[in-house]
């Protein structure tokens, strides 16, 4: 039987007078890919940066790979290939320089993953941050994530900027990686993304969670959901 690899129980975050996410549940399954959906702001980034030990949360309970999202917060770091939604980086740094420095703070060699990386998306190691568009940072982001080989990968809006080649690119890296073991956590607003490639998924609402068995949502319903949370 496959265990768990995200679990997170009663999770409650506010921002002072303005809400964060309500007593939210779920579980991610080992080898799972898990689309986390909903519009912005309904609360998938606060409950990631969460999950990851990056903010102070009111109430609940976060394991991540059997480990407690607060006390083991480093080691959970160390296992985990995040990506967040907006990729920044020293502008002045080259992307070979950036990427390195992405290993470096683990303390493992990740050259060869990270050229192979490089190679299927397409990505310029020679050319300064500075000089890249939007989709070329998010692909270095990427490679950042994957370098490592993590047990666990957590996507925040990943394909923003990307050209339709990339995006395909990136998701046969997902499905590489997990059918070698690796877990994938997927958050987006990108309906077809989640029904194609997700093989559980969730809908965040309001800062409040509603589970779905299977990622095929049909338009009326998802659309439904937008509408009410505007």
């Amino acid at each position: 039987m496959k265990e768990n690899v995200i679990e997170i129980s009663n999770l409650t975050k506010s921002y002072k007078k303005n809400r964060g996410v309500i007593d939210v549940s779920l579980s991610v399954k080992e080898g799972d890919i898990f689309g986390f959906i909903g519009p912005n702001g309904a609360g998938k980034s606060t409950t990631i940066r969460s999950m990851l030990g990056f903010l102070k949360i009111d109430s609940g309970n976060i394991k991540i790979l059997g480990m407690d999202s607060i006390k083991d917060h480093e080691k959970i770091l160390k296992e985990v290939g995040y990506m967040p939604s907006e990729a920044w980086f020293y502008d002045s740094m080259k992307v070979s320089d950036v990427i390195k420095y992405a290993a470096d703070v683990r303390g493992i060699d990740c050259s060869s993953e990270a050229q192979m990386l490089c190679e299927r998306l397409k990505v310029d190691t020679a050319k300064k941050i500075k000089e890249l568009s939007y989709g070329n940072r998010k692909k270095v982001s990427i490679v950042c994530a994957m370098q490592h080989r993590p047990k666990l990968f957590i996507f925040d809006e990943p394909t923003g900027g990307l050209d339709p080649l990339i995006q395909k690119k990136f998701f046969q890296l997902i499905n590489e990686y997990v059918d070698q073991g690796a877990t994938c956590l997927l958050s987006t607003h990108v309906l077809s993304e989640v029904d194609k490639y997700c093989k559980t998924a969730a809908i965040m609402r309001e800062g409040r969670l509603t589970m779905l068995e299977t990622p095929h949502i049909d338009d009326e319903t998802f659309l439904s959901f937008y509408e009410d949370a505007e």
